[in-house]
């Protein structure tokens, strides 16, 4: 299988003034999110609230709601939303195609067939953890189910190197984790499917700040690394023969981007399910924008990805409040309109 090829990167390096706007942007929409919800509050209420919590003085009037609800809600969305566009822009350049994201490795649908699989079949288990753990054993059964199915993508890879193979792998894996979800929701009970909707449609509710802390350090440390391997990612835009020729080790390189990959997205959807369109249309928006240099994509689609998340996150529960959409259908929503568009308005050569 051909791969698509990007274009080449451009020497301008990064922008510091577009990098600056996004982390604006990101700023706004934080405290739009914090805003935002059954009950509205306003910019200063929010900011106020967050000073006070600062400064370590007494809570006010709605501070609990901006701090104990909102504010780890706020902070899941940007690190998934982040998670997930670093990803998608890691995938693209390790791929040399723009079309793919993250799930091609099979780490989100093998994410959740661990989940599903432990609310069906896995009832005894959950309800002998400690009180408190319950949810984490159904997350810590989607990290461990999409740890395990990029494993198996990376077996297949390993015996015939190239990235044709982990491709076809991953669509493979793919195809093999979806078919178990659907045998496993065929079995599901109706209490059951509705825990599933989860899963497959992606949520942020549950949200709070020991879940947060849970998974945060295992975005974290991707989202740390992963920017340090752009030079990497440029060279292999010219291919894996001249980015060895450059000092790279295109095999090494593969297994470490994989890894880091799968441990961002597989934590990302053991805490709020399956969310998709996020690690494919902002890194794609981007690079038509500013080109395909990794030192200015990965850390912009790190920030693009936060803001796109929590904007998606305040309307999915603003929209039919008191209730909450699934976000997944939010990213949906927002983003494939806006990508056909975009698509439509390009000629086929840019486009490529």
């Amino acid at each position: 299988m051909n791969s698509v090829a990007l274009p080449r990167a451009r020497a301008s390096g990064p922008r510091p003034w577009a990098l600056g706007g996004l982390a604006l942007l990101l700023l706004a929409a934080a405290i739009a999110g914090m805003a935002s919800g059954a009950m509205p509050l306003t910019a200063a209420e929010v900011l106020g609230a967050l000073l006070r919590w600062l400064d370590g003085r007494p809570a006010q009037g709605d501070d609990a709601v901006v701090l104990m609800l909102r504010l780890p809600r706020v902070l899941m969305a940007a690190l998934v939303g982040a998670s997930l566009a670093c990803s998608g822009a890691t995938m693209q350049g390790l791929f040399r195609n723009p079309l793919v994201e993250p799930g091609l490795v099979g780490v989100s649908a093998g994410a959740a067939l661990g989940a599903i699989g432990m609310i069906v079949l896995g009832g005894s288990v959950v309800a002998a953890l400690p009180a408190g753990l319950g949810s984490f054993g159904i997350a810590g059964a989607a990290f461990a189910g999409g740890l395990l199915a990029t494993w198996l993508v990376y077996l297949c890879g390993a015996r015939r190197p190239g990235v044709a193979t982990l491709l076809l792998a991953g669509v493979a894996i793919n195809a093999i984790a979806m078919a178990g979800v659907g045998m496993l929701t065929y079995l599901a009970d109706e209490h059951q499917l509705r825990d599933l909707s989860f899963w497959t449609l992606g949520s942020l509710g549950g949200t709070n700040w020991a879940r947060l802390a849970a998974v945060a350090p295992l975005m974290a440390l991707p989202l740390a690394c992963l920017p340090g391997q752009a030079r990497a990612l440029n060279a292999l835009l010219l291919g894996e023969r001249e980015a060895s020729l450059l000092g790279f080790d295109p095999a090494r390189l593969r297994r470490r981007l994989v890894l880091l990959v799968a441990l961002a997205t597989g934590a990302a959807v053991a805490m709020c399910g399956v969310i998709g369109f996020v690690g494919l249309l902002v890194p794609h928006v981007l690079r038509l924008r500013w080109g395909p240099d990794h030192r200015l994509l990965l850390p912009a689609s790190a920030l693009a990805g936060a803001s796109l998340m929590i904007g998606a996150d305040a309307v999915a529960r603003t929209v039919v409040a008191p209730t909450e959409l699934p976000v997944g259908v939010i990213t949906a929503l927002l983003g494939g309109p806006f990508f056909l568009w975009l698509l439509m308005r390009l000629r086929t050569g840019e486009a490529a």
